[in-house]
């Protein structure tokens, strides 16, 4: 039987099942978001919110009985649920009481600057879009403001905050409108707010190529400039009114992940302790080297702050993995995070219906099993707060 395909035959064919995939998740979104309810955050029991803010459950209560602070939903059995803008009121109100500046408000004070966090890897499955939806997240529920970037033409990140871009981004709204050569948008323009107070979101989706298409082109011109400081350049429009971004890099050392480069304050590599993650890691950093070279050659500075790699999709009692992290441990030290993220159902589970582990209830999952895995994501998420603390001069 022939089953040769000619060009015009595969291409429809790829359309036909890209455009049937997207139907089925807007579907899929549908029946768990309809159109006129927009996507938002579960409340947090009242251990959760203390452990939030950095509280005794005992005094949430008390601030409750005597009328301070947002009221709790009460459910049955007299438990006090709070909302994420619950928290985050609670949070300002503790501040003006604290015993010194930023014990519920840790982001910047005068003469800190702009944490901007690169996460990348070029090596599918690393757990990139996982690390970075999780720490932007956690961020901004322990009081920093944060904008989360989509670099990624696959949005995995974006698709994870309640935006499709098959259906949402048709007119742009990407992270490309504000930086391609030709009449770009100011970046507020492509701002949008999430469903978590201090989250706040750039989108992303196939039109990222573009940049990747009309950087050549432009440098062949004379009109691309510095190319690589446009993500910088339009970050420095906001600068102001975040304490943290998080980029989402493209899994790819292209033109966008240069720029992103160059943005960035830190840089988070996600290693899966696997033999052949770690080879491709190895090509990785080598042509990531090569790359800084050239744009410092070009006159730009290439400090940073800081860079962490972080494990991802850990299992403990993997021995073969073990071996590898020990190996990695050996050979670069505190480079790596203490804390790995451990592979777990409940963060598999979450994302099928495009959630974090944050958004979704605790009922949904064994108690071991929900609390080893946000254990572990909180450990990671901490452990990078405490690395920008240390950069703003802080213990």
């Amino acid at each position: 039987m022939n089953m040769t395909f000619s060009q015009d035959d595969l291409n429809s064919v790829i359309r036909q099942h890209s455009e049937q995939l997207a139907a089925q998740l807007h579907a899929q979104r549908e029946s768990l978001f309809p159109p006129d309810a927009a996507k938002e955050m579960r409340k947090f029991t009242s251990g959760e919110a203390a452990q939030l803010l950095g509280v005794n459950d005992s005094y949430l209560r008390k601030l409750h009985l005597e009328g301070r602070g947002p009221s709790p939903e009460i459910s049955r059995g007299n438990r006090r649920h709070y909302s994420a803008e619950d928290i985050n009121a609670l949070r300002h109100l503790l501040e003006k009481t604290a015993r010194k500046p930023g014990d519920y408000l840790p982001g910047r004070r005068e003469g800190d600057h702009l944490q901007v966090i690169g996460v990348m890897n070029f090596k599918g499955g690393s757990g990139k879009t996982t690390t970075s939806a999780h720490l932007a997240q956690r961020l901004a529920l322990t009081g920093y403001r944060v904008l989360g970037i989509d670099l990624d033409p696959q949005a995995s990140f974006t698709a994870l905050h309640g935006v499709q871009p098959e259906f949402d981004l048709l007119e742009g709204g990407t992270l490309y409108d504000a930086i391609r050569y030709t009449s770009p948008a100011p970046i507020r323009d492509v701002i949008r707010k999430t469903y978590i107070p201090n989250l706040d979101l750039i989108p992303g989706n196939l039109e990222l190529m573009e940049f990747e298409h009309e950087t050549p082109r432009a440098l062949s011109q004379g009109n691309a400039g510095l190319f690589f400081f446009r993500v910088r350049d339009v970050l420095a429009q906001v600068e102001g009114d975040y304490d943290v971004v998080v980029i989402d890099c493209p899994p790819q050392l292209g033109f966008l992940t240069m720029s992103a480069l160059s943005a960035a304050t830190g840089l988070l590599v996600t290693i899966h302790p696997e033999m052949l993650d770690v080879m491709s890691m190895s090509q990785f950093l080598r042509m990531t080297a090569d790359l800084m070279d050239v744009i410092a050659e070009s006159g730009a500075d290439m400090s940073h702050d800081w860079m962490r790699y972080v494990l991802t999709r850990y299992e403990p009692t993997d021995a073969p993995q073990n071996r590898i992290v020990a190996f990695l441990r050996t050979m670069y030290g505190d480079k790596v995070l203490n804390a790995p993220m451990l592979k777990s159902t409940a963060i598999s589970d979450a994302g099928l219906t495009k959630q974090t582990l944050y958004e979704v209830e605790r009922s949904a999952f064994t108690r071991t099993t929900y609390d080893r895995a946000i254990e572990s994501l909180n450990a990671v998420n901490d452990e990078i707060a405490q690395l920008i603390q240390q950069t703003w001069g802080r213990t």
